[in-house]
């Protein structure tokens, strides 16, 4: 039987690696799959506690979670696709337009 803990395990492995992925990663491509990777194990760890509570807000919480991340990956994607077209690179210690 798949208990809570099991999800809650994933969840946390999930989100160590977005989180590794976004410390480590010098990729504005690769940072950004990465925080999507951590928001879906925030995702998880709201539809396990959902499941095994009962409550339904967790899981409508979830919903809300994953429109606010296409929202997210849809502008962070275009802000780096006018990055590229003007720096022609993506590599994050490269980017120093709004430096003052």
């Amino acid at each position: 039987m798949i208990g809570m803990t099991h999800y809650l395990v994933l969840a946390a492995i999930l989100f160590a690696i977005g989180m590794v992925g976004v410390l480590v990663r010098r990729n504005a491509l690769v940072i950004l799959m990465s925080v999507e990777l951590m928001l879906n194990a925030v995702n998880l760890t709201l539809i396990a506690a959902g499941r095994f509570t009962g409550n339904l807000g967790a899981q409508a919480m979830a919903i809300f979670v994953m429109a606010v991340a296409a929202a997210e990956a849809a502008v962070g994607l275009a802000i780096v696709i006018s990055i590229f077209r003007t720096r022609k690179t993506v590599n994050v210690d490269e980017l120093d337009l709004l430096k003052g």
